[in-house]
């Protein structure tokens, strides 16, 4: 049984908790937070503590918390030589103290704690500086069910920057659709069923074969119609001129 330490109570800590706790190989034995109420509706099914000093010894001591908390943290921790990884998508494995063996288990996906997660769908990207420590960590992912890859510094990171424009920028472009929507009582419901089939329509094929609509046809006509619904909102007007040139520069058109 490998046995697991969890620091930090966001997103990422709570569903790797619950994806751990139906593991069969894979026990967490402590939950550490700087406050306790965020972690105490748990204290019946783990032990939890908000001081350092009194860490449990364990296989792996995992650092889901703030990027910027990361460093700290880590120099922090009374104890060296053990296997000591964080989960995030943009920070160095080399921040973490040297004292510790070091490496990192992003979970590639986005989290919410409200919401129900399948670690099925959450693929687990390992990096660690010491190769002996790679097959231990891979069994941790591989137990919550998710795919593992492994990965360098440099792939995480570009993974992790395309993760913002696939997820965080797509889901600002939604909020935006709803706004536009909800401006003549349109219902924004209507398209859901779109929002789908363009996920699914990648699974095949790829988002350049996948691109349709004006921009890509430069349908003028249906461009300057767009942009003078666009007239009494700026920021709006200014992210689909953006776009639409970007499509445009893809795609081998004339800019409107």
């Amino acid at each position: 049984m490998i046995s697991v330490v969890i620091l930090g109570a966001g997103n990422v800590a709570t569903h790797l908790f619950k994806g751990f706790r139906k593991a069969d190989n894979v026990s967490v034995i402590q939950w550490f937070n700087r406050s306790l109420s965020s972690i105490s509706s748990y204290k019946n099914e783990v032990d939890i503590t908000d001081d350092l000093s009194k860490l449990k010894d364990a296989d792996i001591y995992i650092l889901a918390i703030s990027d910027d908390a990361i460093s700290n943290l880590s120099s922090q921790l009374p104890f060296e030589n053990k296997l000591v990884v964080h989960t995030s998508g943009s920070v160095s494995v080399y921040d973490i103290d040297m004292k510790h063996k070091r490496g990192v288990l992003y979970p590639l996906q986005t989290f919410s704690k409200e919401a129900n997660l399948d670690f099925k769908n959450v693929p687990i990207c390992i990096e660690t500086i010491d190769k002996k420590s790679y097959p231990l960590l891979k069994e941790v992912a591989l137990s919550t069910g998710s795919p593992t890859k492994k990965v360098n510094s440099d792939q995480r990171r570009v993974l992790h920057l395309a993760a913002v424009f696939v997820n965080n920028f797509t889901n600002q472009l939604y909020r935006i659709g709803h706004e536009i929507t909800e401006s003549e009582g349109a219902e924004f419901d209507v398209l859901k069923p779109l929002i789908l089939e363009t996920a699914k329509k990648i699974q095949d094929i790829s988002p350049y074969m996948a691109q349709t609509g004006p921009a890509k046809r430069n349908d003028k006509k249906t461009l300057k119609k767009h942009l003078k619904l666009l007239d009494n909102n700026t920021q709006h007007k200014a992210i689909y001129e953006l776009l639409t040139a970007s499509i445009q520069q893809t795609h081998g058109r004339k800019k409107l």
